[in-house]
């Protein structure tokens, strides 16, 4: 996993509510394609029209907004199905990091595993957001400092769990992190095996 310091870029204001993960990625598109190649159709249901053409006034397809890094969404974003390939699909698209409200439970904890950042800020402050973010001026989100720098240079300090803010800043998910513990897994199942010798026994396969 990508690791994650400090982000500058544009970003995206899209002050939708509720958006599910069925809008972000419709769930066909993640029978035939490979998790690298779902960006062109994240969030499709608001950027194109229903013959499949870009809707010029969706603020997802204006030229300053084109693989802008950081999205600044509505709030419970990422509801419904827990399925892990509306991240792919966002992180596919260049989004590195989410300002919103508030975030579906298993959405939030999907980005944290996958190497984006979602921020949590209150209503207002997302608004204003919004509205800076608007003309493409930059933002900065810190994760060191644990900020978000408005166009305005205006410091929003945001919260997240020390275990999850380590991981991201050092890129690594759970399976790296326990990995990193493999030589105490090695000793305990070396002391388990003399222990109890009949748990390690390989199950006898029958026809």
């Amino acid at each position: 996993m990508e690791s994650f310091k400090q982000l500058r870029g544009a970003a995206i204001p899209l002050l939708l509510d509720n958006v599910d993960t069925d809008m972000i990625i419709r769930v066909e598109r993640l029978a035939g394609l490979g998790r690298d190649e779902l960006g062109p159709y994240a969030l499709e249901a608001i950027r194109l029209r229903p013959d499949g053409s870009e809707d010029a006034d969706c603020v997802l397809n204006q030229p300053r907004f084109k693989g802008a890094p950081i999205l600044v969404a509505g709030r419970n974003f990422g509801c419904g199905s827990s399925r892990e390939g509306a991240v792919w699909a966002l992180a596919s698209n260049g989004v590195r990091s989410i300002v919103a409200e508030s975030f579906g439970d298993i959405f939030f904890n999907n980005c944290l595993q996958n190497g984006v950042l979602p921020v949590r800020l209150p209503r207002d402050e997302v608004e204003r957001l919004a509205a800076q973010a608007a003309d493409g001026s930059a933002v900065v989100v810190d994760l060191q400092a644990q900020q978000v720098i408005f166009p305005d240079q205006s410091a929003h300090a945001f919260e997240i769990d020390a275990m999850k803010r380590a991981a991201l800043l050092e890129g690594l998910d759970d399976v790296s992190l326990t990995l990193r513990r493999q030589a105490a897994i090695q000793a305990w199942q070396a002391q388990d095996r003399l222990a109890r010798p009949w748990v390690w026994e390989p199950v006898a396969q029958h026809a």
